[in-house]
């Protein structure tokens, strides 16, 4: 068992066994889901609905009825891809590279931020797959035979990376996620086959690949999961740094930078921690998880939210300095028009959003009140909405050429579709707190003897006896 400072505060509260772990875990499997859940569920199955209802008006009448033009060509869809995509980067960095950092305070977060990331790339595929205008031949993205000879896709262009980099990282995100599911799975097929539920026994057990929790099986997942977590940890940094290509490569001013693929990449980490952050507020409630999501899980977030707040705030600032400092007076107005242009709202809704909110987390105080962190990282997913409409809509709407200066407006379809994901992303996380463990229970369970409050507790009790002793 690795040693652990009795100073560290516990991960695992109050006096908890291995069965009272498995049971407090395996409950909203085997038990019935709360009215909250209902109301929660209601709503989010509306929305989705409505959603759906938008994309088969939007497919049976084209994409004429959003409010995109021909000079704010990406509009509302791009916004919200890149935004979902961002939300999705959490799960694979708590997965991989705290892994592969050890850090023990993962294993309650990681399954439901894995999770996140599955749904979260869901939602953005829905906008990137009809903002081409005829979905069903999206295929045409992908390199296939075909009967017209040299006609292949562009592999110079961005946007073509951009299908491999996100397809890849849905792949392993997918492959990581249900790996580290099969072990639990085991335990849920092992409690329904004693609670003589063979129907859900018989679910599991084709879930659970025939788990068995034998030595060798732990030390092939093991071995398994560090090598995915080794093939995550560039996809962390690669994703969305391509995904900024998309803009970086142009020539547009405000999206012609260097700076692009870092600062995606820390507002993607920074979005992404933040609505951990809110599904984990709401679930360590509706669930009863307090014991294993605990305030010390939540300050963790919190500070790498702060952390990645102000890597973006130091992103704004450069590109501002950058733009006086290289005396183009494109550049120049671009940002000039962010500002103080038509758009100005959505600048310092922005500015104020992602820059100054999360300072607010360097007070101890405010960093362990979860009222303050689920208000405050809602704000966060608000503000780096905000970002992606200040990066699109403002850039392009007034370009080199004045006279096709114009304004952008989403129509209700375009709202619709956005709610429709919405509803959509917390359909499928609902359904998934209904039918797999939420909590990593196999890998929790590793950390009890070492982290847990009562063991803690008694070393700490035992040393100072012998320190008395001693003395």
């Amino acid at each position: 068992m690795q040693h652990e400072s009795p100073l560290r505060d516990p991960l695992i509260l109050g006096d908890r066994s291995y069965h009272e772990i498995t049971s407090d875990i395996a409950r909203p499997i085997e038990g019935k889901a709360n009215r909250y859940w209902y109301v929660v569920f209601t709503i989010s199955v509306a929305a989705f609905i409505w959603g759906f209802s938008c994309l088969a008006y939007t497919i049976g009448t084209g994409i004429g009825q959003w409010g995109a033009n021909k000079t704010v060509g990406w509009a509302w869809d791009i916004t919200n891809f890149v935004w979902w995509i961002g939300i999705g980067h959490a799960g694979t960095l708590i997965s991989a590279v705290l892994l592969l950092f050890r850090q023990k305070w993962r294993m309650a977060i990681n399954r439901s931020a894995e999770a996140m990331t599955i749904f979260a790339v869901l939602c953005a595929a829905v906008f990137v797959t009809m903002h081409t205008g005829r979905p069903w031949v999206d295929y045409w993205l992908f390199p296939h035979a075909n009967q017209f000879g040299s006609l292949w896709v562009n592999f110079n262009s961005p946007l073509m990376w951009d299908v491999f980099a996100v397809s890849t990282y849905f792949t392993i995100s997918l492959v990581f996620w249900y790996l580290g599911l099969i072990p639990d799975f085991g335990a849920i097929r092992d409690r329904f086959k004693v609670a003589g539920k063979p129907m859900q026994e018989k679910i599991y057990r084709i879930l659970s690949f025939g788990w068995s929790g034998r030595a060798r099986d732990w030390s092939r997942f093991e071995e398994v999961s560090l090598v995915l977590a080794g093939l995550s940890t560039p996809l962390v940094f690669s994703v969305h740094s391509i995904v900024s290509m998309d803009f970086a490569t142009s020539v547009v001013p405000g999206w012609h930078t260097t700076i692009f693929p870092p600062y995606f990449v820390a507002g993607a980490v920074f979005s992404g921690f933040a609505m951990v952050s809110t599904l984990l507020l709401i679930m360590r409630k509706v669930l009863s998880l307090e014991h294993y999501i605990t305030i010390q899980h939540m300050e963790m977030m919190s500070i790498i939210v702060t952390l990645t707040g102000s890597m973006v705030g130091v992103a704004y600032l450069s590109e501002l300095f950058i733009s006086w400092y290289s005396g183009v007076e494109y550049e120049g107005y671009a940002f000039m028009n962010r500002a103080t242009g038509p758009y100005w709202w959505s600048y310092w809704g922005m500015m104020t959003c992602n820059v100054i909110s999360p300072q607010l987390f360097w007070f101890k105080k405010i960093r362990t009140s979860l009222m303050a962190m689920f208000v405050l990282s809602i704000v966060v997913n608000i503000g780096m909405w905000f970002e992606r409409f200040v990066i699109i809509v403002t850039s392009l709407h007034r370009d080199y050429l004045p006279s096709s200066w114009t304004m952008y407006h989403p129509t209700w379809v375009e709202i619709g579709i956005f709610i429709g994901t919405i509803g959509m992303f917390f359909t499928f996380f609902l359904l998934f707190s209904r039918t797999f463990p939420v909590i990593a229970l196999s890998e929790l369970k590793t950390i009890l003897k070492s982290s847990g409050e009562v063991p803690k507790r008694k070393r700490a009790e035992e040393a100072q006896a012998a320190e008395n002793t001693h003395h």
